[in-house]
Order: structure tokens, then sequence, then C-alpha cells
């Protein structure tokens, strides 16, 4: 017993001694006070990261308070409240508190990157899941020098390595959904995408862009556009495509979100779908059902990502080992009633 006290003080000294400061100093930092100046406490974290030692909190297998914080960038669309949905019935299976937080991607968090991950040691978080939001390399960091468990979901920016990740096959998706329009008949084909930095639209923009080349056909950049998953993208696209001299016969939209608000303008132009232009949404959400006509979509397992983002950090607060730290998950083209093969006259009648 004798012997593992001196362990513990002679690891505290050593970093005390890498740090610059005083043992109590550190003591302080490991235990989660706050009377702390910033600077120091910066130093002393990254003193513990370099001599390995662990606070009692890090040591813990399992922490007393098993919560995880899940932030997404909105709450207002379906795919947000299915992938919520995934979490939520994971957690209470695993006697899991699921705290939320909103952030919006316009406005930032007046905490920096090593008081929020401090303040998650201090409330007693077991992890974090993040969803459709972008973070940077500070944030992560912060978050590993505490051994923070993380995982992402349909990052706006790539996960490195080290972080798990959970997405569907967005690529594949993409190329389904072109494929199909192409089946039926169609050649000009719109693409109105989510954030142009977004990794996953990237990818669906992609698998349209390879499906229209696999059939000899090249992308015309004026039915390509990008911006953010809400229905006003969808308007607004829509507008624009409506306005060109040779409108396209169908459109590929990168959320069903964006699709609704492609119907909605539509319905106001007077465009009729499918008889004058298809229509294929990405989610697959009950919106996707319930929309008129019932929507052609590529279907995200959404709450098994939530399910698995979860699992991610179960498997991480136990210590376990994970090889691979990213899943992807299969989608799959469901087809409604918004697709059908285009009209000889198809648009320039309705449109004009």
């Amino acid at each position: 017993m004798g012997n593992s006290r001196e362990s513990a003080k002679l690891t505290l000294a050593a970093v005390a001694k890498e740090a610059g400061v005083s043992t109590p100093t550190v003591s302080k930092v490991v235990n989660g006070r706050e009377d702390v100046a910033e600077g120091t406490r910066a130093r002393v974290l990254a003193a513990l990261q370099r001599t390995g030692y662990k606070s009692p909190l890090q040591r813990r297998a399992v922490p007393e308070r098993r919560a995880v914080e899940v932030v997404f960038d909105s709450l207002n669309s379906a795919y947000s409240v299915e992938v919520l949905n995934g979490i939520m019935e994971h957690a209470a299976a695993s006697d899991m508190e699921v705290i939320l937080s909103v952030t919006s991607r316009e406005g930032s968090s007046p905490l920096g990157p090593e008081e929020r991950a401090q303040r998650m040691i201090d409330e007693g978080r077991s992890g974090m899941i993040v969803v459709t939001s972008a973070y940077n390399s500070a944030q992560l960091e912060a978050f590993q020098r505490r051994q923070i468990p993380i995982a992402v979901v349909d990052p706006l920016n790539p996960p490195p390595a080290d972080v798990c990740s959970v997405g569907a096959s967005n690529w594949a998706g993409g190329k389904a959904a072109t494929t199909h329009l192409l089946e039926l008949g169609h050649r000009h084909i719109a693409f109105i995408g989510g954030p142009s930095e977004a990794e996953c639209s990237q990818a669906r923009l992609h698998g349209y862009m390879a499906a229209l080349m696999a059939e000899g056909i090249s992308v015309d950049h004026e039915y390509v556009s990008a911006g953010a998953f809400r229905p006003s993208n969808g308007v607004r696209a829509m507008k624009t495509l409506l306005a060109l001299d040779n409108p396209p016969t169908a459109i590929f939209a990168g959320s069903d979100s964006i699709a609704l608000g492609v119907l909605a303008e539509a319905r106001r132009q007077h465009v009729r779908i499918p008889d004058d232009m298809s229509l294929v949404g990405f989610d697959g959400t009950h919106q996707a059902e319930q929309s008129v006509p019932p929507l052609t979509s590529v279907s995200q397992p959404l709450q098994e990502m939530g399910r698995s983002a979860l699992r991610f950090i179960l498997r991480q607060m136990h210590g376990e080992d994970i090889d691979s730290r990213r899943v992807e998950l299969a989608t799959h083209l469901v087809v409604r009633e918004s697709t059908a093969p285009p009209r000889t006259s198809q648009v320039g009648s309705a449109v004009r």
C-alpha cells in the first residue's frame, strides 16, 4: 500500500516538474478544480499527456454517471430526429443518459476547446457524439488529452483516422439515384447538393457524376448546385433550374429536406411531379413517405447510424481495442411515385 501511495506522489511530482509548476497545482488540475489559470492548466494538461499520467476520473473503467452528450447543428429535420431516435433507443437499453446540445454552424461556442473538454470532465459526461457538424483539430486534441470518447456522424469535414465515425454509402447511393433516372430515360438530370464542404454531399455528387459518365453524358455545371440541407435550398435551386433555357427533366436532391423545397416550388410554378419532372431525394425519412407525391428516395439506416455511434462511445468507455474506427452502412433506393419516364415536351410546355 505504501509503495502505491509513493508511486502516485512521484507521478504527480514528475508531472509538476515537466510542467514547471508545483505538485499541488497539478493535483488541482487532475481533480477538476477551477482555481487554476487557463495558461497554467494548459501546461499541466500537456504535461499529463506527455507523462501518461491519468487522473482518477480517467482511471475509472466506467464513469459513475453514464451520460453521453449529443451535439447537432440543428434539430429541425427528420434526419436529425431519426438519428437521435437510434441513439436514445440504444442509450435506454444501455442505461445511459442522453444530453442534447444544438450548435449553429454560423455561431461559435463561448468556450474554447480546453474549457469545453474540461467541462465534460467536470460534469461527469462519458463521451460525445457529434452529428453533421464541423470540428477542428484543437477540439479533438483537447478531448483526446482527457481520454474523452468521441464519435462523429456524417461529419462536414473528413475525420482523422483515430476518430470513430459513422456514415452511409453516400457514393453508391448517389449513383443508384442517378442510375434510376437514367434507366427511366432521363438525360437532363440536375443535382441539388448540401454544403459543398460536407463530405457526405461530395460523395453523393461524385456518385451522380459517375452514373452520368458511365452513360457517356457530360456533367452540365448549370445543373449542379450546393447549399444547406434545408427546403429553402431546394426552393432556390428549383427557381434557378426552371429559368434555364433548357431545364432538366429530372432532379436528384441531396436530401429529403431539399426535395421538399423542390416540391413546394414545383407546385407554385405549376410543374407536375412526376408528369413534368421527376424527383429523387436522399435519406429515406418519414417525410419522403408522406409527401405529395410520395418521394422516391435513397434510404439511409439513420437509426442504426445513431446506435452505431453510441456503441463506439461504449466501447471506448470500456477500454476496448477498436480495429476499425469507421462504420459505413449500406443505402438502398426506395422507388415511390415522384419518378417516371420523361415525356417529349415534358418541361417546355409546363414551365413556359
